[in-house]
């Protein structure tokens, strides 16, 4: 039977933790302005991570967040193998998570059939 919270889950909480902290404290690359990582996901092997993040700009913004974040890869994940006690530290792969997009773009949608639903009656 799994455990509820297994050793890969807690691994990516950490390494989210830290890169959140690493990417806010030590990063000086302008094209990374305010994100938030929204998720890690770790394979089997611990070998490679996704980490899922999210910003306040335009599609122009989040190209130059991508490359900056794909810049600092290396330096981050140096400074990964600094702060975790692991025998492998994954390399990372930024992705852009569309899902806080598609929520309020959802949010809006159902605003208006409802507003427009109340207009008919």
């Amino acid at each position: 039977m799994p455990k509820e919270y297994s050793r890969a889950l807690r691994i990516a909480d950490q390494i989210q933790r830290e890169l959140a902290e690493l990417i806010h404290n030590e990063l000086k690359d302008k094209r990374i302005g305010m994100i938030t990582l929204t998720g890690v996901e770790l394979s089997q092997d611990y070998g490679h991570a996704k980490i899922f993040y999210t910003t306040l700009g335009n599609a122009e913004d989040n190209f130059l967040t991508e490359k900056g974040l794909q810049h600092a890869a290396a330096f981050l994940r140096n400074q990964l193998s600094r702060r975790l006690r692991l025998r492998v530290v994954p390399l990372l792969t930024f992705i852009y998570d569309k899902s806080i997009e598609q929520g309020v773009h959802l949010s809006q949608l159902i605003d208006k059939a409802i507003k427009q639903d109340k207009q008919k009656k």
